[in-house]
């Protein structure tokens, strides 16, 4: 009897020993799930924008611009370089193009004139800085950043905020430097559609749905490094024929604009007035830290339930901590591009 049980002790100490070594064996066997080194998200704005408006050759030249740009912020990242200076070099590109409602390509007041926003934010510390209305500054985008990292405000707007610029030797421009007939058009049809709207009704507001719907064209980049610093910054002109100094979302830190190494960096496209009243940006990275759901997740809660039932429109880019990116918008479309470690790049326009 006792020889029995030591026998079978010891086939179950030797089956034992096999499982062991199975389970070492495919543990080792099975592929380690690397952390990307970096990845950069960037968006030209999102709104009613359709393939059937849209012609083969003006499709091609933002496809190349949003592929040229991207590609500026991935040198950045991929030499080591920090994830703040591959968001304001790669938004300065897009500001530099008319194609996009930003620096350049600013959009036109009520008033005949191009106001300018913008902001930049620091996920490792925190600091950020914007600077609002304008009309002197060829990047925004850099008095954002001079602001944050030069002054002990976040935001400066106006007259103050160009000459701080000035004192700080950014470029500065004469005001039609950032005009283009495109833009100029765009106004003018904007406010024929305004004074058909209060002919027929004295009570039409300013923001009528053409001007919702035809909004697009803010740029915005998001950004992690090697060092696993995040970083975000957003450019705009605006929203066409806007009045009264109006001020959207895209200066505006939690709402245009946010960064925080232990959660994400969101920048965000839309209508302005609804990603504020939402804290759009912060709502998504506050999901993250107190509810632990994804940048997947929470993105979508934020765009698809929240700003929805708030009637706003828009979307964002973002990037977690560990490399994750989203591209999250409930209008027809957003320019949009995405490239990671290993050089990968994805261009968007279109919904589908």
């Amino acid at each position: 009897m006792k020889k029995i049980i030591l026998f079978t002790f010891g086939l179950l100490l030797c089956f034992s020993c096999n499982e062991s070594k199975n389970s070492i064996e495919t543990l080792k066997s099975k592929p380690e799930t690397k952390k990307p080194e970096f990845a950069i998200v960037i968006h030209g704005g999102a709104g009613t924008i359709l393939k059937k408006n849209m012609t083969p050759e003006k499709e091609a030249a933002y496809q190349a611009k949003l592929e040229e740009a991207i590609k500026v912020g991935y040198e950045i990242l991929k030499n080591g370089g920090s994830s703040l200076d591959a968001v304001e070099k790669t938004i300065n590109v897009m500001e530099d193009s008319p194609l996009f409602n930003a620096g350049k390509g600013a959009v036109f007041t009520n008033a005949e004139t191009n106001e300018l926003d913008a902001s930049i934010m620091d996920g490792k510390t925190l600091n950020a800085g914007a600077s609002a209305g304008t009309t002197t500054v060829r990047n925004p985008i850099n008095l954002a950043r001079a602001i944050m990292e030069k002054s002990e405000h976040v935001m400066l707007s106006g007259s103050g905020a160009e000459t701080f610029a000035e004192e700080q030797g950014l470029v500065t421009v004469k005001p039609n430097y950032f005009f283009t007939e495109t833009r100029f058009n765009a106004l003018k049809r904007a406010k024929d559609r305004e004074k058909v709207e209060l002919d027929h009704d004295a009570k039409t507001t300013f923001y009528d749905p053409f001007i919702k719907d035809s909004k697009y064209g803010t740029v915005g980049c998001a950004a992690l490094d090697k060092n696993g610093n995040l970083a975000a910054g957003t450019s705009t002109g605006g929203m066409t024929n806007k009045r009264y100094g109006r001020i959207g979302d895209a200066p505006i830190i939690g709402s245009g604009t946010y960064a925080n190494n232990a959660t994400c960096a969101v920048s965000s496209t839309g209508w302005g007035e609804y990603f504020i009243r939402a804290q759009v940006a912060h709502d998504i990275s506050a999901l993250m830290e107190y509810k632990g759901l994804s940048l997947k997740e929470a993105s979508k809660v934020v765009i698809q339930d929240k700003l929805t039932d708030l009637g706003g429109t828009g979307g964002i880019i973002a990037v977690d901590k560990d490399g994750n990116m989203v591209m999250e918008f409930n209008t027809a479309g957003m320019y949009r591009a995405t490239m990671n470690d290993k050089g990968e790049l994805t261009i968007g326009i279109y919904e589908k």
